[in-house]
């Protein structure tokens, strides 16, 4: 862990300049912002029957200041699609406020070619929902921003991280250079985290139990690990100033998550 905290800071702050020193003035009131999260399972909160288990929205805020509110509204089982047209976007859309930031992230359901409901084509309906979720924000003087979907544990024999969502990360991408929105491309952040690990060591951060061998959620550690990966591509996409974020290379305690009554 303490490798990768000072990899990921590191990248981060040095994309960054360093605050001019200035007078010292009173500084002024700033009204808090919210970010707000959509996406899937991965990301959203877990109560106490599914403890283990934990979204790595559940730890964000422990690395935002509190200027920074954040509003988890990942729900399991959602694609870009269905997240639509359950009316979830409408109802962030009601709520979100001129300067708030809409941080996207789907791809994991969107893949479930089976299921009408969920499934995107990577290069044209995936595409077309996350305009929805661009365009709304913007409507709202909110700020939309993307993010790959976090990659799922899988090695192959040779014990390299594969990646596992097509082309999904790829069109993303893409999107998001046309729409000229910043990206979070956590897809390869945590690819290349898991490959640091390695097979063994990445159990540790996924929801392996005495019942099952989860490879796709998270537990604290890794939900802690992938917060810190977004936090820190905050910064380094200065959608969020240095005094917005803290605790990138710092030790945060497991017992912090904690899982509210179902």
């Amino acid at each position: 862990m303490s490798l990768t905290r000072r990899q990921v800071t590191s990248a981060a702050v040095a994309a960054l300049p360093l605050a001019a020193a200035g007078p010292a003035l009173a500084a002024p009131h700033r009204r808090p912002r919210t970010l707000h999260i959509a996406g899937d399972s991965t990301a959203a909160q877990k109560y106490a029957d599914a403890a283990p288990e934990t979204g790595w929205g559940m730890a964000l805020p422990f690395f935002l200041r509190e200027d920074v509110v954040v509003a988890d509204h990942a729900v399991n089982g959602r694609s870009s699609k269905s997240f639509i047209d359950e009316g979830r976007l409408a109802a962030i859309l009601d709520v979100i406020r001129p300067g708030d930031l809409l941080l996207v992230q789907f791809g994991h359901n969107d893949e479930k070619s089976a299921d009408p409901t969920r499934y995107t084509e990577p290069w044209t309906t995936f595409q077309d929902c996350l305009r929805q979720y661009v365009a709304g924000a913007r409507a709202r003087g909110a700020r939309p921003l993307l993010a790959t979907p976090v990659e799922r544990r899988k090695f192959d024999a040779d014990g390299n991280a594969v990646p596992t969502h097509g082309d999904y990360p790829a069109s993303m991408r893409a999107l998001a250079a046309d729409e000229h929105v910043a990206l979070l491309d956590i897809q390869a952040l945590s690819i290349a985290l898991w490959q640091r690990l390695g097979v063994e060591e990445t159990k540790k951060y996924f929801n392996w139990t005495a019942t099952e061998q989860d490879n796709t959620h998270f537990n604290p550690p890794g939900a802690i690990a992938v917060a810190r990966l977004v936090a820190a591509g905050l910064l380094h996409r200065r959608v969020l100033a240095p005094r917005d974020v803290h605790r990138l290379d710092a030790e945060i305690p497991e017992s912090w998550i904690t899982w509210p009554p179902a």
